[in-house]
């Protein structure tokens, strides 16, 4: 059995959880914000069986997809009235771990 950690964009959390839910799987959701840009995601935590761990990453693969955005950001160095730079970023994917674990019940 693994543990499956993953991180994906709130833009893509609905077509991620109804594929899931879809297919079978349970997942646990939690809300999170990323560090750089503190844009929302959703982290979701699924214990699957070894045999359907690469189905579901292809589940993932298929309903994260990076984009492109422009997004403004600050300098950190001067003072008084600071234009914003507009900046390309890519968003989107998924950061996804995989755990082995030892023992799983479910009470």
């Amino acid at each position: 059995m693994k543990l499956i950690i993953a991180i994906i964009n709130s833009d893509d959390s609905q077509n991620v959880l109804s594929e899931i839910t879809k297919e079978g799987f349970y997942a646990t959701k939690l809300s999170t914000t990323g560090g750089f840009l503190r844009a929302g995601n959703l982290t979701l935590l699924m214990g699957v069986e070894d045999d359907k761990v690469d189905f579901l990453l292809d589940i993932l693969r298929t309903n994260c997809k990076k984009r492109e955005e422009i997004t403004s950001v600050t300098p950190s160095f001067g003072s008084g009235m600071i234009p914003t730079i507009p900046v390309k970023i890519t968003v989107g994917g998924a950061t996804v771990f995989v755990l082995d674990v030892e023992q799983f019940y479910k009470m």
